[in-house]
C-alpha cells in the first residue's frame, strides 16, 4: 500500500512538473491550462474595429523560422474564416491563409466589418500541420 502511494505521488509531481513546464507565458498557471497556440490579442467574442492586432502565443513548443525541422518547434499560420488543417497536410498560402515562417508572433490585418473567425494553425519547418491539437479559433465581430 504504501509503494502504491509513493508510486501515486509521484506520478502527481511528474504531471505538474510537465505541465508547468510546457505553460512558459505570462502570468499564473493551473493543471487546467492547454498546449497549443492561443491569441494574446484579439481574444474570443471581442469587437474590433480598423486595423486589427493579431498577437500569438504557443504553449508546449517553441517558435522557430520555417526551413527547419527541429522536434518541439514550428512557426504560426492565421486562418481567415476558415478551419484548422489535417495533420501533416501542408498549410496552403494564400489570401486566407498567412504564414509566419520567420518566427512573427505578431500582425495587423483589416478585415471587412461582420463576423469573422481567426484560426491559429502551428505547423513545423516545412509548413506541415501538427493538425487540430495545435489550432485554436477565435470569433470576433468587425464593426
Amino acid at each position: 500500500m504504501k509503494k502504491w502511494l509513493t508510486v501515486s505521488a509521484l506520478a502527481v509531481v511528474f504531471l505538474w512538473a510537465n505541465i508547468a513546464a510546457a505553460c512558459e507565458h505570462e502570468g499564473a498557471c493551473s493543471l487546467s491550462c492547454t498546449l497549443g497556440p492561443h491569441f494574446i490579442s484579439p481574444k474570443d467574442g471581442d469587437t474590433v474595429s480598423g486595423e486589427i492586432l493579431v498577437k500569438m502565443g504557443i504553449k508546449g513548443m517553441k517558435v522557430h523560422k520555417a526551413g527547419e525541422i527541429i522536434k518541439g518547434t514550428g512557426h504560426h499560420h492565421l486562418i481567415i474564416d476558415g478551419a484548422y488543417i489535417p495533420e501533416n497536410t501542408t498549410v496552403p498560402k494564400d489570401a486566407t491563409h498567412i504564414h509566419f515562417g520567420g518566427g512573427q508572433t505578431e500582425t495587423t490585418i483589416k478585415l471587412k466589418p461582420g463576423k469573422h473567425s481567426l484560426t491559429l494553425q502551428f505547423a513545423d519547418g516545412a509548413h506541415q500541420s501538427y493538425g487540430k491539437i495545435m489550432s485554436h479559433t477565435i470569433n470576433i465581430t468587425v464593426k
